[in-house]
């Protein structure tokens, strides 16, 4: 029997407890779903440095996954251009049953591995992408359909599962297994699988921009400004990294359009054609503000 649908005998009981235990169990299985993604940072790690490598100028991150992992697979990848500026036409996502699963399940979708591997066709993925794969099984059809492709196609390819010894750890380049064993409730991997996943993945693609340079001094410098708060927060950055007032910061990122790096530079005296080509220029933004400021 796979792990995440074991029956763990302490808590077999866990429909009868006072309401107070029962939640400070699943709290604790939280918190130990997070532990195990902890015990393989180095094989995130890993994987983030060579999918930024592959990833370059053009490359798509793509996230594969059916129910619960599919759609934490959508939540991770679509906070990536609010963020770090992810372009969304380097997003890829292949959920099974498609848009419509995200709000219920459709049923026999995830047993469909033809359709896995017609997707990724019909995609194009190719040599300069990227796919993470996800599913706590490790063995859920649809999703090895997507990997085995993909990997077939030259896709560097991330699986990530919560069974030891699944098929997916196998399909995958890269394998990430978060052993987060018998659930609070027998089989709802929603739970610690779900957490795990999450967490694993908050780290995988955030080491992913780490590594692309879209992190300045821990600042989201590439971030996508879509309100009043973020306007605030994105003046607040160029002051700080530019040195210079909060009026100045303003004018900046108007003249920049919104721009949070090219306001920097230009706060910092670059003219404006020039630092735009500076930050196509392949050089890291950390290089270009320290170069400026000497």
């Amino acid at each position: 029997m796979m792990s995440t649908e074991s029956i763990d005998p302490e808590l077999q009981e866990i429909d009868r407890w006072p309401l107070d235990k029962a939640v400070a169990t699943i709290l604790d299985g939280q918190a130990r779903a997070v532990a195990a993604a902890a015990r393989v940072s180095d094989a995130i790690a890993s994987a983030a440095s060579k999918a930024a490598a592959r990833l370059g100028a053009s490359g798509r991150i793509a996230y594969a996954g059916a129910g619960t992992s599919g759609r934490i697979g959508v939540q991770d990848g679509v906070e990536l251009t609010p963020t770090f500026g992810w372009p969304e036409d380097r997003l890829a996502f292949f959920l099974a049953g498609g848009p419509e699963a995200m709000m219920r399940a459709v049923e026999g979708a995830e047993d469909d591995e033809p359709a896995g591997r017609a997707a990724v066709a019909e995609t194009g993925l190719g040599q300069s992408d990227v796919l993470i794969g996800i599913a706590a099984s490790g063995r859920t059809p649809f999703t090895l359909g997507v990997v085995r492709e993909a990997r077939a196609r030259g896709v560097l390819t991330i699986a990530v599962a919560n069974n030891p010894g699944s098929p997916l750890l196998d399909a995958g380049e890269h394998a990430i297994l978060l052993d987060t064993g018998a659930e609070a409730i027998a089989g709802s991997t929603r739970l610690g699988a779900g957490t795990a996943q999450k967490a694993a993945l908050n780290a995988l693609s955030t080491a992913i921009m780490l590594e692309l340079g879209l992190v300045y001094r821990g600042l989201m410098v590439n971030m996508r400004i879509s309100n009043a708060k973020l306007e605030r927060r994105a003046v607040a950055m160029i002051e700080k990294v530019a040195g210079v007032t909060q009026a100045r910061a303003r004018r900046n990122l108007a003249l920049a359009e919104g721009d949070i790096r090219l306001a920097v530079l230009l706060a910092l005296g670059h003219e404006a054609d020039a630092a735009a080509r500076a930050l196509t220029s392949g050089e890291p933004f950390d290089a270009l503000v320290e170069r400026l400021r000497d």
